[in-house]
């Protein structure tokens, strides 16, 4: 019998297999998972970038974290950095099989978690935490040591601090073998196996043909396009509906049709030549070539041959850990499939959408193995199982196509942009029960989830069950980044009551204000169509009762405001409060605002049951805000004071910064220059061409733990006259894509040499963290000697630094 295609990577002794997409999304992020067999040593390298075929973690002198399962034979576990042992334990849960064993590895800034499993962040075993964190590993190796390493269903995970399984909203197929390395790969489709086309093999339900088989004219139905898409079964034009097999028995057609639709069968050995006749005929050639492999067999093995044993016969898959059924499993091409959606040929269905009419001639059996709903509409008696056409009311017709298209190919096409049709294709898949378009529509949000996308994804998911841990991941999304989301757009005052409750209380939840969380809770409870704070909302209470002004969220409002950090406001802000109409006509608020005014005067202990009020939230940044020109306030002084533990020094040389130039280092392109606290009279970045354009720029990375929410910043000109008049103050998160913090176009602020000047960062972007800073001239200077080049010798950030 021909060995199935086998389903795994195997590594061999002393080598390390690298895969483009075995990558963390994020540097020092992320979570991989796998099947692995051997004897020993499992082990799994963590790196800044890929390595050789014939790389091994022992000689490898670059940074990088090496995780071994099994080492010491099969009897310990052991965690290197940087190739010196940090780890060596016994008596851990943690070891090698000959059968195929489930791990999972994450790192997150220097926490590296292992755990057995299907799925990540559960079953967790062992756990490290480096000291001192290589934030830069971002490329996975699997790897061996002196005995060949299987692996398989190898998937990378973006990292959330929710350790939930998140990887079923995610994952895209599985095997679950228990076979040794030598042996053959069982076939398996998991939780899917008792869904798809064998479902409806000789069933009548949705059949639109029918087989008339031997003298006894034994009936047995089929679809025609499904056999159209895997030979060819003479249907033409005629549109005929039956097929007459008269010299055939029941059981040949049993193993054809059985093949066609699941993608094995099993036969006995006298069958194979009648097999592969009736094969030819319809022109099913991957079976018909099966059997005549076989029968070559047979013939050159006598003992084989008078065996009288049953064969099985399956279909050579042609893609790996693919559940989807027509790619993997079925002798269906494709091409011709979606060439029978294109031309509406066996068509059996019209399927029209209110406002769009007719879209498209499509195949109940098509619909059917994808989706239970629609199987049923077409199978439960009622007007659409007879019925020739299908009206749909309230569907996007955009997102519908794109699920068609997907029924019929079995994948989403990468070139066509879904994003901004990525929710309604998610409600489409939910409501259709389309589970493996449901799960590439998850993953699509999480991959391109941002600050901006969040709310409007929470109004959406909040309503599908099936996408709970989404919507946590949403929520924590949304906490972390609070002040950006609440200030952006009004659009979170439309959260339900339970969501927003959700992000208030989230542990993860980060402002640079509690000021700013009691202007969320008022908007959101007002129902505010534009952004405005506390007082404003006082001014309205004094000519509305708060019933009118709250409506039905005045009840949420009295339970939203104990999750205010009142005694976290400033004493200033709670004397307006104590004195505002809001605590004259809402007993809760004039109650939580003074227990704070007691607790700042007096240190009153009456609440410690209720600790969380008096401590700062446990992602808070650190103000460091913009008093004058030249302050020490700014955060380049700060990290030159190893953030506040010793005297200054110049943070370029302690490495607690980097500044880069557009221009090659030199004696007037210095880039400790920049952060010194003494005026340079010649400091340039020199002229470079990027796609195509003159610039010029200075760069500055505070450090891959930290970030800067920047509110203003501060230059001084060199001795020069060369005075910027066109620049833009921009910020990133990866040192590539740039978003722009303050455009400045014909700004002659800078008019003397060795002049400061400094300028607000205002609008939503002041509330965007950043890691990547630079100022970029976009035109000329007004020097006409050398007009590119940017001559600044200090600059300095302000704003809300973690």
């Amino acid at each position: 019998m021909e060995k199935k295609q086998k389903k795994f990577l195997t590594v061999a002794p002393f080598e390390c297999a690298w895969r483009d997409d075995l990558r963390f999304r994020e540097a020092g992020r992320g979570c991989v998972a796998f099947d692995a067999f051997a004897h020993n040593d499992v082990t799994v390298v963590f790196r800044e970038k890929t390595g050789s075929q014939h790389y091994h973690y022992k000689r490898d002198n670059s940074p990088h974290y090496t995780v071994i399962i099994g080492s010491h034979r099969n009897k310990r576990l052991n965690i290197e950095v940087d190739g010196k042992t940090v780890v060596d334990v016994t008596g851990v849960d943690l070891y090698c099989s000959s059968t195929f064993q489930s791990y999972w590895i994450s790192i997150y800034d220097g926490l590296i978690s292992i755990g057995k499993g299907r799925y990540p962040f559960q079953n967790l075993v062992f756990q490290w935490l480096d000291s001192n964190p290589n934030c830069s590993v971002q490329y996975v190796g699997l790897s061996s040591w002196d005995r060949h390493v299987g692996y398989r269903n190898i998937n990378v995970l973006p990292l959330t601090q929710n350790h939930v399984s998140l990887w079923k909203h995610i994952d895209c197929g599985e095997s679950n073998g228990k076979e040794d390395a030598d042996e053959e790969m069982e076939e398996d489709i998991g939780e899917y196996e008792n869904w798809g086309l064998k479902n409806f093999l000789e069933s009548w339900e949705l059949s639109d043909v029918c087989f008339v088989v031997g003298n006894e004219e034994r009936a047995v139905p089929a679809h025609k396009v499904i056999l159209a898409a895997s030979g060819n079964f003479g249907f033409g034009q005629s549109g005929k509906d039956f097929i007459h097999l008269e010299d055939d028995c029941y059981p040949i057609l049993h193993a054809l049709l059985e093949y066609i639709y699941t993608g094995s069968t099993k036969v006995p050995e006298l069958h194979l030549s009648s097999l592969k006749s009736l094969s030819l005929r319809f022109e099913v050639n991957t079976l018909a070539k099966q059997c005549e492999e076989m029968m070559e067999r047979f013939k050159l093995n006598k003992k084989l041959f008078d065996s009288g044993k049953s064969v099985e016969i399956s279909y050579p898959s042609s893609r790996l850990n693919c559940c989807t059924v027509f790619l993997n499993k079925l002798p269906i091409d494709v091409k011709r499939l979606n060439s029978f959606r294109l031309t509406g040929d066996y068509s059996d269905v019209d399927i029209y959408i209110e406002g769009h009419g007719q879209i498209a001639k499509s195949h109940r059996i098509i619909l059917g193995i994808w989706s239970a709903p629609f199987t049923k509409m077409f199978t439960n008696g009622m007007t659409e199982s007879i019925a020739s056409k299908v009206c749909l009311k309230d569907v996007c017709f955009e997102a519908f196509n794109i699920m068609l298209d997907f029924m019929y190919c079995g994948e989403v096409n990468n070139t066509m942009d879904i994003d901004t049709l990525l929710l309604q294709l998610l409600l489409l898949a939910d409501q259709f029960g389309v589970s493996l378009l449901h799960r590439e529509c998850c993953k699509r949000l999480l991959e391109h989830l941002s600050e901006d996308s969040v709310c409007q994804i929470l109004l959406v998911i909040s309503s599908i069950p099936s996408c709970k841990l989404i919507e946590e991941t949403c929520e924590r999304k949304f906490s972390m980044h609070f002040d950006y989301c609440t200030t952006a757009s009004i659009d979170f005052v439309t959260l339900d009551e339970t969501t927003f409750g959700n992000i208030l209380q989230h542990p993860d939840l980060t402002v640079t204000s509690e000021e700013r969380v009691l202007n969320a809770i008022l908007l959101w409870c007002c129902k505010a169509q534009e952004l405005f704070g506390w007082d404003r909302v006082d001014e309205i209470v004094l000519n509305s009762p708060p019933e009118l002004v709250f409506g039905e969220r005045l009840n949420p409002l009295k339970k939203f405001l104990s999750f205010v950090r009142f005694p976290l406001l400033p004493y200033s802000v709670l004397q307006k409060l104590e004195r505002s109409n809001l605590s004259m006509c809402i007993p809760t608020f004039s109650q939580l605002v003074k227990e704070a005014i007691g607790f700042l005067e007096f240190g009153s202990s009456a609440h410690e049951k209720d600790l969380n009020k008096f401590q700062h939230r446990r992602s808070s940044f650190k103000e460091l805000q913009y008093i004058c020109d030249g302050d020490s306030n700014g955060v380049l002084y700060f990290a030159g004071t190893s953030y506040g533990e010793h005297q200054w020094v110049n943070p370029v040389l302690s490495k607690k910064v980097i500044i880069t130039a557009s221009s090659p280092f030199s004696r007037f392109t210095d880039p400790k220059v920049l952060v010194s606290r003494s005026y340079l009279g010649t400091s340039f970045a020199g002229p470079r061409m990027e796609n195509g354009r003159n610039t010029a720029w200075w760069m500055v990375d505070i450090g891959h733990s930290h970030q800067l929410m920047c509110n203003h910043y501060t230059l001084r000109q060199d001795g020069s006259r060369a005075f910027m008049r066109n620049w833009n103050f921009q910020g990133s998160m990866d040192g590539s894509n740039w978003t722009n913090l303050r455009v400045h176009e014909n700004d002659e602020t800078m008019s003397k040499p060795g002049q400061f000047a400094s300028w607000p960062v205002v609008g939503p972007t002041a509330l965007l963290p950043f890691r990547f800073f630079r100022v970029v001239l976009v035109a000329p200077t007004t020097d006409a000697t050398n007009p590119w080049s940017l001559c600044i010798c200090f600059l300095e950030l302000y704003g809300y630094f973690r």
